[in-house]
């Protein structure tokens, strides 16, 4: 894997400058094993940051308290998430959603609520939660622990 680079020309003695050279072109292979193995790793990292933790998801869940409730039937400005996961967006009889989450074609899981709390906007344009989002990973992985365990 190497290229050839021929001696320099015009030069009438030899010097170590102009002898052959050989360039090594195992860099863009070395680099592209380096974005394979990092990209191994990166399921391994999505799956501990979900490894939230629930007391700390709880004490974060005071801001999401003013407008929600985890007790079933319990609607505030916003919906219940008392059985969240596993629902569809949009769904709950007794709350008016947007037009934009009844369209939306979610099913909660830990994973769409996560993009979703990351930037509800960006996830479902035009939904009606003034919520600007939440970007810590870690932050959103403590908050789902504890709606999984609130919420059943």
């Amino acid at each position: 894997m190497s290229e050839f680079i021929p001696p320099c020309p015009g030069l009438s003695r030899a010097s170590t400058s102009c002898l052959p050279t050989y360039r090594k072109t195992w860099m863009p292979a070395f680099a592209g094993m380096t974005l394979v193995c990092a990209a191994a790793f990166v399921p391994i990292t999505s799956a501990l940051a979900q490894q939230g933790d629930a007391a700390r998801g709880e004490q974060r869940f005071v801001e999401c308290a003013a407008c929600h409730s985890v007790e079933k039937g319990v609607n505030n400005v916003g919906p219940s998430l008392a059985g969240i996961f596993g629902r569809q967006a949009g769904a709950l009889a007794d709350y008016r959603y947007s037009a934009a989450m009844r369209k939306s074609g979610i099913t909660w899981t830990p994973q769409t609520l996560d993009a979703y709390i990351a930037d509800p906007q960006q996830r479902i344009p035009a939904n009606r939660m003034p919520y600007a989002g939440l970007p810590d990973a870690a932050a959103r992985a403590d908050l789902i622990a504890y709606l999984e365990k609130a919420t059943k």
